[in-house]
């Protein structure tokens, strides 16, 4: 049976999930979250004309002819600190001492810097002219009321977190973070810190999913290791949809006698999407519904199973965590190194984004074999290898993705 691309693999999965549900969250607890409703301005910021300097305010037409040689004295009315509210009308031959934010005084349309002028306790001389509106913040200018500020699905980063609290809005609607079960299956596993014996080895590939999955705004649940035994298998996928809104699992996906995870899969009740896709490395997975949570089986070998995570599961667990774009940021990536092997079906590469001469460079580790999990420390890029592609040398560029 011919298998799907990651590209089929991706579409099948987000067409497959659903967001999470919502709730609301005090603003100091919003960063990084997900905005759940689209936001409109319910007023205008600055609520009013302001300052942005420490300076004086002014009739513009008060300062024409002003220069060095023949400066322009004002009597100051007032001071207006931050806060204040002035109490005078700007009229001929007057100003106001105003600091940075406070409002503009009535009948002023310009303000000067205090450094460009010469001041006493009642005058300020002005050694320019001045246009009117010069150095005034209007009302609206960041923004205008019913301006659409920021769409369901984006992530509430510093500057929508401020925009945020200056429309008011102290307790957003946010999309639930998403929780993840993570369990690892094959007999030879042992915990990071135990001494493995013959024939065991560290399960590596917790840390390593609980480190993507907390990128991505995950919650993690480690539900631990189960032997090779579909029953047993079965008993930990059912515990991880019981308690979260998704489950990601190694090994047991292959061809083998011991790859059971399909079949615990059907046991407990899942309908699999598909089983294997064209992709080197990564081939190799299993994607399953069971309850309207998703099943994320994946290879036991480390680098493969990173390469399917990110090629395949990463948009549909954002979707599931309510991102606006779910799928990664496509670019064009120019090779630093050449890659020798040939790629008789779609292969992907990983490496190390670098921006140089207007270029977007990536440098491959030394190694893309699917168990060198040590190749993939740094790594922020993907490179897609077309399908009967040969040896690609150094300069060829490809398309990829942002990890």
């Amino acid at each position: 049976m011919e298998k799907i691309s990651f590209f089929e693999a991706r579409a099948i999965l987000l067409e497959a999930v659903k967001p999470v549900g919502t709730e609301t969250i005090s603003l100091s607890d919003c960063g990084g979250r997900i905005l759940a409703r689209e936001l409109t301005a319910a007023e205008d910021s600055p609520a009013f004309d302001r300052s942005p300097y420490d300076g004086y305010a002014f009739r513009a037409a008060d300062s024409a002819g002003a220069s060095i040689e023949k400066p322009v004295t004002l009597r100051i009315l007032e001071e207006v600190p931050a806060g204040a509210m002035p109490t005078q009308f700007v009229s001929e031959g007057t100003a106001v001492k105003i600091l940075t934010g406070a409002p503009i005084p009535s009948g002023a349309d310009a303000v000067v810097m205090y450094e460009k002028t010469r001041f006493s306790g009642e005058t300020v001389s002005l050694f320019a002219p001045a246009k009117s509106g010069d150095n005034i913040i209007y009302a609206g200018e960041d923004v205008r009321k019913g301006q659409l500020l920021a769409s369901c699905g984006d992530v509430i980063d510093p500057g929508l977190a401020g925009t945020l609290a200056a429309q008011g809005v102290a307790t957003p609607r946010v999309y639930r973070v998403p929780k993840v079960a993570i369990l690892a299956t094959g007999s030879e596993l042992v915990e990071a810190d135990e001494r493995p014996g013959t024939g065991k080895i560290r399960n590596s590939n917790r840390y390593m999913l609980e480190t993507a999955l907390k990128a991505l705004g995950c919650e993690t649940v480690y539900l631990g290791i189960t032997g090779d035994s579909a029953a047993e298998i079965c008993d930990l996928i059912q515990q991880g949809l019981h308690e979260c809104d998704a489950v990601v699992s190694t090994g047991g996906v292959s061809a083998g006698d011991y790859d059971l995870t399909p079949d615990a899969l059907r046991m407990a009740g899942a309908r699999i999407l598909f089983h294997g896709i064209d992709l080197k490395p990564g081939m190799a997975c299993t994607y399953a519904l069971c309850g309207g949570k998703l099943i994320c089986a994946l290879s036991g070998n480390p680098a493969s199973a990173m390469t399917n995570f990110y090629a395949v599961a990463v948009p549909a667990l954002k979707k599931l965590a309510g991102w606006r774009s779910a799928m990664p940021e496509e670019m064009e990536l120019t090779l630093a190194e050449g890659f020798g092997k040939t790629s008789q079906g779609t292969r992907l590469l990983r490496g190390r984004l670098v921006l140089k001469d207007g270029k977007a460079w990536m440098h491959l580790p030394r190694d893309q074999g699917n168990v060198v999990l040590s190749s993939t420390i740094g790594c922020n890029v993907m490179a897609i290898v077309p399908a009967g592609s040969g040896p690609i040398p150094a300069g060829t560029t490809l398309k990829g993705f942002l990890l």
